[in-house]
């Protein structure tokens, strides 16, 4: 106490000195720490306080004026005269002006927001500067200074750390923050051709890098034998007719249903039979095939391949929630244009239910088959295609930006990316791997019914649905199977990350053990989620699980698996990346740590096969390395083209058919719609070659063009999620030209209002954006998608359509 009296002591000590240094006089002064000046008679005028001295944009402002501007206005009617606070608070390199007023319990919000809006005209035209932030408190809750008044830092304190509480807000970044960055003008585009020269005399090499080659695997027999995936497992059914291919794990652990090579053709036979005889369906035809995830979904879809019909696997709709899951699966349904459904019997009663009538045209359906007692009949024939280049099945998803998208996969397609994923998996029939993933689309779909049959490997099924009672489910049988090679994806490791914190020890005693892990892969369509790997690595330590086992894949509708880890190789890298150029559409390597920079993690090795260029999004022409374009793949398990586009019919038919304006012109590529770089390591393949690491930004459909600029979501999400301890998940879009920010509160409601001004905040400083809007909501208000991506688009239709229930929305003027 002594000390900090002394000092304070000290500080009020001062010799003033003229303007050629010599001190005015030999007595020492005080210093008051009023403002004023001497007037005509030697008196003394006191302005104002120098702790209340503000100095915004050069100039210099008074609290104790800007209070007695808002009292001026209408003064006593809604707040309390001696209970203001003005303060000023750095965001951006300024002060910027914040006012908080206690209001009176009588005025209601309606006559609150008329009186902030008069006090800021007010100031702006008196003192000729903007307010940042106008804030209204309930009566009594400021904190009180030793003399009475309120005590001033306390309350900054309090609004810096989200914990003033206000019940109204009013930002006004828009008008008072003048000193943003110029936006970006876009410099005339240099042509492909200049960029190739420009790219050989810096010495870079164009970006481009390929998996292992696999065209001397094309003439051996097996590659001949394995073109079909029914021929397959009618080959594996007569070899190895009782080698076990699935084992399905129920949320209690234990085994619900088991499918061997025969018991899987017989299954298969008997649906074929159906399609044929009950539901007479013609070579051709499409049947959507609605069940939940287990061994009657892989059945029935080798049934259909049997009876030369074409699979589509559709999610079934939760009974719970009918009102918006039947129309995905209704929409599906129609616009894949099949002819007939297949499905249990429980669910067929519930697709003709009355709920169900509420929610869809039920009438319309097709014809609906049960597989639940099928007839023991022998197939007379088993179909076969009489080209590799005939469609196999369709793929439909729903991508991030809300738009259904089928994709058409055929023979040659199908049996190239079982081949690929083997190679890059060392499967062979000896291998067990697990797989916790949805079995509708994409790798998941592939990985649960067509890796097995191709490679022989058995297939542990976990439902992600069944997690939700059992959070262990997952890494329980990873260790009890001794499983080397496993799948996720991200909304499983987060449900183990968050579900299981605190049990790792329990499982320890439960004898969970994850040293057998060689290679754990999420399975997703975005840039890997590093915090989430890592949190998640760090965590299941404790149960052996090695630090390099956890990887991400990459694949897209054009082609679902252009990145791998597999299990030989060097393991993924992790660079750091300017956030600032990246707006630029440039890739600037800086060390980590540095400000600004950006994590960014390989997203697995590229597949055998498979090639990858990185091409200018304007003008298709080749970048170089650690530049920044679309990435094109070029394989032969691309999708022969899209079946259908549902909600955006201008979708790019040229995605498949891409080729380059400039340097290579003759390769036909296939654009994946999705931002990244390629960059050579150090590290070498196993080929002996110098590995090249392929790094995903985002997807070119969700980014953001702001001020010139080019954002992704994700970063802009992340620095909000950071700003407060009570944000438990955020979304940002774009409405009109406004950037919209959708909170989750995970909190008391009284802190709504906290986050306004700390969401601004957060994104002024870190991305030299104003938000439009700010909307508080509940938990699980943002839609996610079960490979657990955020729905942005869905998201801004809820929000249009004033259907998101918020408990605040804040319009920053």
């Amino acid at each position: 106490e002594a000390e900090s009296i002394l000092t304070s002591l000290f500080l009020s000590v001062a010799i003033p000195v003229t303007a050629a240094g010599v001190p005015v006089s030999d007595q020492p002064f005080t210093r008051t720490g009023l403002l004023g000046f001497v007037g005509p008679d030697y008196l003394v005028f006191v302005v104002g306080k120098l702790d209340g001295l503000m100095t915004v944009s050069g100039r210099r402002h008074n609290a104790d004026d800007v209070v007695a501007t808002a009292l001026a206005v209408e003064p006593m009617k809604f707040v309390y005269r001696g209970r203001i606070a003005v303060f000023s608070v750095t965001v951006l390199h300024d002060d910027r002006i914040v006012l908080v007023a206690e209001q009176r319990p009588d005025a209601s919000e309606e006559d609150s927001f008329q009186w902030m809006s008069r006090v800021l005209q007010a100031i702006d035209s008196i003192h000729q500067v903007g307010v940042y932030c106008l804030a209204l408190v309930p009566a009594n809750t400021l904190p009180k200074a030793p003399l009475g008044g309120i005590h001033i830092s306390e309350t900054k304190q309090r609004f810096l750390e989200g914990a003033l509480h206000p019940c109204n807000v009013l930002m006004c970044p828009h008008t008072c923050v003048t000193n943003l960055p110029k936006p970006r003008q876009k410099q005339p585009d240099v042509g492909p051709a200049s960029m190739i020269v420009g790219n050989l005399v810096a010495g870079k090499r164009i970006a481009q890098a390929s998996g292992r080659d696999v065209t001397q695997l094309e003439d051996n027999d097996q590659a001949r034998k394995f073109l079909y995936l029914a021929d397959v497992l009618q080959w594996r059914a007569q070899t190895t007719p009782d080698h076990p291919l699935f084992l399905l794990l129920n949320s209690k652990g234990t085994v619900a249903s088991t499918a061997s090579c025969i018991q899987l053709h017989k299954r298969a036979e008997r649906v074929a039979v159906a399609l044929i005889e009950k539901g007479r369906l013609n070579v051709g035809d499409h049947v959507a095939l609605v069940y939940p995830p287990g061994v009657d979904l892989i059945a029935t879809f080798y049934g259909c391949l049997y009876a030369g019909c074409i699979p589509i696997t559709v999610r079934p709709p939760h009974p719970q929630n009918l009102a918006t899951t039947l129309p995905t699966v209704k929409m599906i349904v129609e616009v894949s244009k099949s002819a007939c459904i297949l499905t249990t019997q429980a669910i067929m009663k519930l697709l003709k239910s009355k709920e169900a009538a509420t929610a869809v045209d039920i009438k319309t359906w097709p014809t609906i088959l049960d597989t639940d007692d099928m007839p023991k009949k022998k197939l007379a024939s088993i179909f076969r295609p009489t080209s590799p280049d005939m469609l196999a099945y369709l793929d439909f998803s729903v991508s991030t930006t809300g738009i259904l998208a089928g994709v058409k996969m055929s023979h040659a397609a199908t049996s190239a990316l079982c081949r690929s994923i083997k190679l890059q998996c060392e499967l062979y029939p000896s291998r067990q791997i697990a797989i916790c993933l949805d079995p509708y689309c994409g790798l998941g779909f592939a990985l649960w019914c067509l890796c097995s049959v191709y490679s022989g490997h058995q297939s542990i099924l976990v439902p992600p649905l069944e997690l939700e009672s059992n959070v262990s489910l997952w890494l329980s049988a990873v260790s009890q199977y001794k499983v080397r090679v496993t799948f996720c994806s991200y909304s499983v490791m987060e449900m183990c990350t968050k579900g299981l914190g605190t049990q790792t020890d329990n499982l320890r005693m439960k004898g969970v053990n994850l040293s057998c892990v060689r290679t754990c892969m999420v399975v997703a369509e975005e840039r890997p989620r590093i915090t989430l790997t890592q949190s998640f690595s760090k965590l299941f330590k404790d149960l052996g699980l090695s630090a390099r086992a956890v990887s991400t894949t990459f694949g897209c509708r054009v082609n679902v698996a252009i990145c791998l880890q597999g299990t030989a190789g060097p393991d993924p890298t992790t660079v750091y990346v300017d956030m600032r150029a990246l707006r630029h559409d440039r890739v600037r390597l800086v060390e980590r740590g540095s400000p600004h920079s950006l994590p960014l993690m390989e997203s697995g090795k590229i597949l055998p096969g498979v090639k990858v260029i990185i091409a200018h999004t304007e003008t298709k022409g080749p970048l170089g390395d650690s530049h920044l374009g679309e990435i094109w793949v070029s394989s032969p398990h691309n999708a022969t083209g899209y079946y259908t586009v549902y909600g955006e019919e201008a979708l790019h038919a040229d995605h498949f058919t891409a080729r380059l304006s400039f340097g290579d012109t003759q390769t036909v590529w296939a654009r994946t719609g999705y931002l990244g770089f390629l960059r050579r390591t150090e590290l070498t393949d196993a080929s002996g070659e110098r590995h090249d690491a392929l790094y995903v930004v985002g997807s070119l459909d969700e980014t953001l063009e702001l001020r010139g600029m080019r954002y992704h979501p994700i970063d802009i999400e992340t620095s909000v999620i950071r700003a407060h301890k009570s944000i438990a998940e955020c979304a940002v879009f774009t409405w009109t030209n406004l950037l919209v920010v959708v909170v989750e509160l995970e909190g008391s409601e009284q802190e709504a209002l906290d986050l306004v001004a700390l969401v601004t905040n957060v994104v002024l400083e870190e991305h030299y954006l104003i938000v439009g809007v700010v909307v508080i909501v509940d938990p699980g208000v943002i839609p996610i998608n079960s490979r657990g991506e955020k729905q942005r688009m869905h998201l801004r239709d809820g929000f249009l359509a004033d259907q998101l229930d918020p408990i605040y929305v804040a319009y920053n003027m």
